[in-house]
């Protein structure tokens, strides 16, 4: 599926944006980009999203190297394995309108936890369903960053940039293993990941100045406002067509 160069731009901005805050904050490049994707470009979601999340969260990684809680991220990412194969499996089952609601619904109710402050403890059984959750919502929609956002939130930044980074580095690698396996990875997808690489690039470039230029409370606050207005976009579009 072609797209026009405004329709280009607006992805690259979803991308450049998201990659500013999944910098920031450890999370955020499939909040916001993933609705656009699905408005604009329903073939490239999720697996492109999950392509340039990668490719971030290995950058974050690498800035914020050795402060990353890996015995956590070990319990999440047992739990996200049955959840990456439950997600390849809903974004085979699901037809393109169907799958399109449920990264909406995602994404309002990762806003709506967000904004009411709900915040679990991270006991390895919590951290392990968080993971599953994650799994599940991360590969059928690019969207897994909400769970592990509520049961890490105690975090300080950088350890909380750094270990949702490492979680989200294997994670995005083993939900792109299992949606190549179900056939939803294709020449498509490379094509418009290597062309919204350079938007990716660019946001994590800026997050630093922004970020300290801004309290990550207005960041984060602008991000949810911003995902939520896109998902519900994508809603109203969904159910007028």
């Amino acid at each position: 599926m072609g797209v026009t160069g405004t329709e280009f731009a607006l992805l690259a901005l979803s991308v450049g944006v998201g990659a500013v805050l999944q910098v920031s904050v450890g999370f955020g490049l499939g909040m916001i980009a993933a609705p656009v994707f699905s408005l604009v470009d329903p073939a490239s979601a999720p697996p492109v999203v999950l392509l340039l999340a990668a490719g971030v969260t290995a950058a974050v990684l690498v800035r914020e190297r050795g402060v990353a809680d890996l015995r956590g991220c070990g319990w999440a990412l047992v739990g996200r394995v049955p959840g990456t194969v439950a997600g390849a499996l809903l974004v085979v089952v699901l037809p393109a309108k169907h799958l399109a609601l449920l990264i909406a619904g995602v994404v309002l109710t990762g806003v709506a936890v967000s904004a009411a402050g709900y915040a679990p403890r991270a006991r390895r059984s919590s951290v392990f369903l968080a993971g599953m959750a994650s799994g599940l919502m991360g590969t059928a929609t690019s969207i897994g960053g909400p769970p592990m956002a509520m049961v890490w939130q105690r975090l300080s930044g950088p350890r909380l940039r750094a270990t949702m980074s490492a979680f989200f580095l294997a994670g995005s690698l083993m939900s792109l293993v299992a949606l190549a396996a179900a056939g939803a990875i294709g020449a498509h997808t490379l094509q418009r990941t290597a062309l919204l690489a350079p938007a990716a690039a660019a946001g994590v470039l800026l997050a630093g100045p922004l970020t300290r230029r801004l309290a990550a409370r207005h960041t984060r606050t602008a991000a949810m406002t911003l995902a939520a207005a896109g998902a519900a976009g994508l809603v109203a579009q969904q159910l007028g067509s």
